[in-house]
């Protein structure tokens, strides 16, 4: 009845006259950026508080896509708004960041993020890898031991490694810098990994639930199987080729 009411009379009803109630069922039909971006820190502390709820605040995407299926950043003046303003603010309500690599840093040196544990990737190339991936990394504050959920979507690229090279160099430092990863994502069509005499020190977890990859051979999946991946419960895989001959035998853990 007093929602009819409200419709009734909506043309002398100012938005801040609606109840609380009304306020999130419209704000929820809204992409939760739009509604940071337009009303946190706009002098309105009713506002304020209504918009850094958790269902605003949990999980950001900072990229947009093109009709081609290209992969940008957001426009400039939203990304200085959200890091100077906005993501400070909401910083310990944040748990999962949708990024572009070209904009990465930026946004996760804004604030300290202390709740964050998944981030997702687009257009991760060699030369991310190289400079994030590493111990005296920017982000070694929150990658080591946050970080639970990881999707790296590649930009498709020639790569500087050899295939085996690339796999052992990628593997060794996801899993030797990510110390509390559960869940992983490989996603890039042309990338198909290798992990055959790829030797348990090098690619090995004590932790990781899920894992989603393309390999190069069926030899490569039961490479994986051997035990080197103790807590494995879900694993998606394309495979290039597969194999009759299976060039080496392993010791299948059930």
């Amino acid at each position: 009845k007093h929602l009819s009411k409200l419709i009734m009379n909506w043309s002398n009803i100012n938005f801040l006259d609606l109840p609380n109630e009304i306020l999130f069922i419209i704000l929820k039909k809204l992409d939760n950026m739009d509604v940071l971006y337009s009303l946190l820190n706009v002098d309105n502390q009713r506002l304020d508080m209504i918009v850094q709820e958790k269902m605003f605040t949990e999980n950001l995407n900072f990229i947009i896509t093109t009709s081609t299926g290209e992969i940008f950043p957001i426009a400039d003046h939203k990304m200085d708004r959200f890091c100077k303003n906005i993501l400070p603010r909401i910083n310990n309500n944040i748990k999962s960041l949708i990024l572009e690599s070209g904009s990465m840093e930026r946004i996760l040196l804004a604030a300290n993020y202390a709740n964050l544990t998944e981030i997702k990737l687009f257009n991760f190339t060699d030369k991310i890898f190289s400079r994030y991936f590493k111990v005296n990394s920017p982000f070694h504050r929150i990658f080591p031991q946050q970080i639970t959920d990881l999707i790296l979507v590649y930009k498709q690229s020639h790569h500087i490694f050899s295939m085996e090279q690339y796999t052992n160099e990628l593997h060794k430092n996801i899993f030797n810098f990510f110390k509390n990863l559960q869940h992983l994502s490989l996603n890039e069509s042309c990338l198909f990994l290798s992990f055959r005499n790829l030797s348990l020190r090098t690619c090995s977890s004590s932790n990781l639930k899920k894992l989603c990859i393309a390999v190069k051979r069926f030899d490569d999946c039961l490479a994986l199987l051997d035990g080197r991946l103790k807590e494995l419960t879900t694993f998606i895989l394309d495979i290039c080729t597969v194999n009759d001959n299976i060039s080496a035998v392993y010791n299948m853990v059930s």
